[in-house]
């Protein structure tokens, strides 16, 4: 599988739910085309959206028509585009981006820089504990000094400080 690139965008006019779904979905189709990537997976939990870009579904509404379009249109600037809906209740990102979008207070400006997100497989160095070679937890020591007012034999200047 390839990377994910998460967008959220605020609108700031009068639309339908449903206008809203094609906004994003076109506003992605557009970052993606601008970044050249040519195989595209776009996951949305718009049912409708999905279905009808797909030609499951027909639309009859006069607003939607012109997305719709539009959608099928940006389509060709890809090798390969697959829609896949995913409830939005098991999209826990698009929650997160939702509610992002709807309580900050955006400046008057068409852009804000990217909120990086990143994820650690483990922890930060200052708080990586290794297990110590004695076997004894890493608290043992500072049980120690505290019930008994003494340094370990082996500790050193430093980590007498520390304790």
């Amino acid at each position: 599988m390839g990377q994910y690139y998460p967008v959220s965008a605020k609108l700031r006019f009068s639309c339908t739910n449903n206008m809203a779904e094609y906004e994003a979905c076109i506003l992605r189709l557009n970052i993606t085309a601008e970044m050249i990537i040519q195989e595209l997976l776009m996951i949305g939990d718009s049912n409708l959206l999905v279905h009808q870009v797909q030609g499951e579904w027909a639309t009859k509404n006069s607003k939607i028509f012109p997305y719709l379009h539009h959608v099928q249109e940006l389509r060709k600037r890809f090798t390969k585009v697959e829609f896949q809906h995913v409830p939005r209740i098991h999209n826990e990102f698009a929650n997160a981006l939702a509610t992002l979008s709807s309580m900050i207070q955006h400046p008057d400006k068409n852009y804000i820089d990217p909120i990086p997100v990143r994820i650690h497989n483990q922890l930060a160095y200052c708080a990586h504990v290794e297990e110590e070679a004695d076997g004894k937890p890493w608290f043992h020591d500072i049980k120690e000094y505290l019930s008994k007012g003494e340094y370990p034999e082996h500790a050193n200047h430093t980590q007498k400080f520390t304790l």
